[in-house]
């Protein structure tokens, strides 16, 4: 079983490094270039928070982009958020379904593990890689704050953080139920189920009639703006978004041992 757990983070390695140079990088030049536009965000704040629906959507009528924790809510949050949340997509995506892809089932079954050894430890990298991604991300994005001097408002930054965890692995129980029923790697599935769940909660976020049903998108507890303005979570977004993680889990794990794999 620790075998097929460093096999996959190995695997997945460069993966993580290029996602985290890519998000981590534009998050952390976000926060410096902050410096260079601070004296024209006063103007820039109040034009789009008077902009209604749009200033609603990315949480500028909340938070002023004029100070860094706001300019970091709606820059930063939607880059980390979004990025993160693909990142954990299409690395479970075909977490599973690679190895009916490549043919390499019948060798990985004939180790001497059971299926849900098996399972279980390529759930793990997962979460590791998850993990990873946020750490490293994070202390970039602690060297911006040190860099520009700025004060770190530290609980609503540790609990919006703590959300995007849960957030992405969230999206990766989804995803790895979905690779547990796939023959073939489905990157654009993957991808998609994440551009879906981000754009129900922008429209869920400017449409009235949406406004109740925002927690069915895991975006909703875990929104940069909401947490860094309000210091709270949406708490029962987050209770159905934990339910919907195991049941995506239980899903994966009761079909791939079951199934018959293509060698």
């Amino acid at each position: 079983m620790i075998t097929i757990y460093k096999h996959e983070i190995k695997l997945s390695l460069k993966s993580l490094l290029i996602w985290f140079a890519c998000v981590g990088g534009m998050g952390f030049a976000c926060i410096l270039l902050y410096s260079s536009m601070k004296g024209d965000m006063a103007a820039m704040a109040e034009s789009f928070a008077s902009m209604g629906a749009f200033a609603d959507a990315f949480g500028m009528s909340q938070l002023s982009i004029a100070t860094l924790p706001g300019f970091y809510a709606t820059e930063v949050g939607t880059i980390h958020g979004l990025g993160g949340a693909m990142f954990a997509a299409i690395m479970s995506t075909c977490m599973l379904s690679k190895e009916e892809d490549a043919h390499t089932s019948e060798f990985l079954f004939s180790m001497p593990l059971s299926r849900t050894k098996i399972v279980f430890s390529k759930w793990c990298a997962i979460l590791t890689n998850i993990f990873a991604f946020n750490i490293l991300c994070v202390l970039l994005y602690v060297v911006g704050f040190v860099v520009q001097s700025e004060d770190i408002p530290v609980k609503e930054f540790v609990l919006y953080h703590g959300m995007q965890i849960i957030l992405q692995i969230e999206i990766a129980a989804i995803c790895y139920a979905i690779s547990a029923f796939m023959k073939k790697n489905k990157f654009g599935l993957g991808l998609g189920v994440v551009l879906l769940l981000y754009a129900y909660d922008l429209m869920a976020r400017v449409i009235p009639d949406l406004s109740d049903y925002k927690l069915i998108s895991p975006f909703s507890y875990a929104n940069a703006a909401d947490i860094l303005s309000t210091g709270k979570v949406e708490v029962s977004a987050l209770v159905l978004g934990v339910i919907i993680l195991v049941g995506s889990i239980v899903l994966a794990f009761s079909r791939f041992i079951r199934r018959d794999l293509a060698t």
